[in-house]
């Protein structure tokens, strides 16, 4: 009996330890009163700030859609540029509270370096831009070249595995900004450029003359790109989780932007349920119950971000195809919420 007593009291300090610590960011973030988000230096199309100052993109999406959240104000967010080698720390070190910035989830950042990635905002793969007078239309075709890319990015070692691979040689230049990396392109200071397919796209804008580059149709890795957080904090993460999850969700039963404030009043129980009007499911994350509404109505569903930020309507011209719902064929897909 006594023993049991001990493993019961050992459960509940280890209970109540992990509750704490799951609450901390959120409690921080409503605090505070603004939410610091970990985005990229300047990506076309993902997270991009204009003369103003002013971010856009997919991964500032993301950011406002958290703040939608938690303050019902998508303007609460402050964004903390970090090049590729610097993210991780910032993360780790408290200097963000979430890092949306084109990030690739493996296991070893999953796993070592004490964050967890919440979702994957965008399915990508590394590929390849050339110069179109190189007369190249294949990746095989590159042996001897130059390439550059990032430091502290996954684009290093697949392009290591690509070329040793197929028993190619290959000069890495690499810089630790991306716009060092665009810049050095241009510049002609090296033959090819790697990174994600969707970067190639979006740094494609910043070349001098865009037309005269093409992108390769090799893609050679799989780049699920995507928020993390830190880890134990579980209930932070699930905020992460939900956001996304919600934004698909709108998407899949008709829920946007112009209309969220009518669908308040669908007899849809899965629309009830995603808008709060039946259930208590925004308590269950710490959030007020109207959280999935807010974020529909200051930033519209998944569908909605994407074509406004990535789309075919937009300068990156980006279809959706694997990041389209799961009911269209795609990979994206949210839990129920109920």
């Amino acid at each position: 009996m006594k023993h049991a007593i001990k493993v019961l009291l050992g459960s509940a300090v280890v209970a109540m330890t992990a509750t704490a610590a799951s609450a901390a960011t959120l409690d921080d973030v409503k605090e505070r009163g603004t939410l610091k988000c970990g985005v990229s230096q300047g990506l076309p199309g993902f997270s991009n700030p204009d003369a103003d100052g002013n971010w856009s993109g997919l991964d500032v999406d993301f950011c406002k859609a958290v703040a939608a959240a938690v303050f019902d104000d998508p303007s609460k967010v402050e964004y903390v540029p970090l090049s590729a080698k610097e993210r991780f720390t910032a993360l780790q070190s408290g200097e963000v509270d979430l890092l949306s910035r084109n990030t690739t989830w493996t296991m070893s950042r999953d796993t070592q370096l004490g964050l967890n990635f919440a979702v994957v905002n965008y399915y990508d793969g590394q590929g390849f831009m050339v110069r179109k007078d190189m007369n190249i239309n294949s990746a095989l075709q590159l042996s001897g070249a130059a390439v550059c890319t990032n430091t502290g990015t996954t684009t290093e070692l697949n392009v290591a595995d690509y070329f040793r691979a197929n028993n190619m040689d290959y000069e890495l230049v690499a810089f630790e900004k991306a716009d060092e990396v665009v810049a050095a392109y241009d510049a002609g200071r090296c033959d090819v450029y790697t990174t994600d397919q969707s970067g190639l796209y979006a740094q494609r804008l910043k070349l001098t003359n865009p037309d005269e580059h093409m992108v390769l149709p090799e893609i050679i890795s799989k780049e699920p790109l995507g928020p993390a957080v830190r880890q134990g904090d579980d209930q932070w993460l699930n905020v992460m989780k939900w956001v996304h999850f919600a934004m698909l969700q709108a998407e899949e039963s008709g829920v946007t932007q112009d209309n969220v404030e009518e669908m308040k009043n669908s007899d849809n129980p899965t629309i009830k349920r995603l808008l709060g009007t039946e259930g208590e499911f925004g308590p269950a994350i710490g959030l007020e119950n109207d959280w999935a509404a807010r974020v529909i109505s200051h930033v519209g569903n998944y569908g909605e971000s994407f074509a406004r930020n990535v789309g075919p309507e937009t300068p990156l011209s980006i279809s959706r195809g694997i990041n389209a719902l799961w009911t269209k064929g795609g990979l994206q897909y949210a839990p129920p919420i109920r």
